[in-house]
């Protein structure tokens, strides 16, 4: 299991309890500290470092965004960041919260252009938000831009849907239809894969 950072709505202990131990979590440096009790495989990672599962290589790469699990303080006493999977020469980026920054540019430079691309694209600043939010949230047409910037052969956009509509504009899909727009006015070559809330994909 890949957990990106502590706030809860991407790290559940209940969740946790589901999957039991019999499972492995690959956590940022410092988060297995706010891990329950009851023998958990853990394995903590910093920024660009690498651990091999078979054939399967996972990478942490940086964020921009924070970490905390209770307001004002614990800030940023644990790791956060996305994951790289590399398998039988093909990358797969997950790139957890995050705003836009170079960190992006960054990513390509160090792993070359990136097959499958999951970037957020729902949790933007609007008149819902502080000013502050787009910080360390992308907008849709800044995860286009960091899309082209990864060199993504194929972007998932995530994060929208009736379970999260009010952290974009107006309704469930208000960022996704955001997104088809920028697309066409930033002239984006890099091709969407829509998925609806419960949707798979085999890639």
């Amino acid at each position: 299991m890949l957990y990106s950072h502590l706030h809860y709505d991407h790290f559940s202990h209940a969740s946790i309890a589901q999957i039991g131990t019999g499972a492995t979590y690959y956590l940022p440096l410092g988060m297995a500290d706010y891990m329950p009790q009851g023998g958990y495989q853990i394995i903590e990672k910093a920024w660009y470092s690498q651990s091999e599962r078979g054939e399967l290589s996972l990478h942490l790469v940086p964020a921009h965004h924070f970490n905390n699990r209770k307001l004002f303080d614990d800030d940023n006493k644990a790791l956060w960041g996305g994951w790289l999977l590399q398998q039988n020469g093909k990358t797969l980026f997950f790139a957890g919260d995050t705003g836009y920054s170079n960190h992006f540019k960054d990513i390509q430079q160090r792993y070359g252009d990136i097959d499958i691309c999951l970037l957020p694209i729902a949790s933007y600043h609007s008149d819902k938000q502080p000013d502050w939010y787009r910080y360390v949230h992308t907008t849709p047409e800044d995860a286009l831009v960091a899309a082209e910037e990864l060199g993504c052969k194929v972007m998932i956009p995530w994060g929208y849907g009736n379970a999260s509509w009010q952290m974009g504009d107006i309704s469930s899909h208000s960022p996704l239809l955001r997104l088809l727009h920028m697309q066409q006015h930033l002239n984006s070559q890099v091709p969407l894969l829509i998925l609806n809330e419960g949707d798979s994909v085999a890639l």
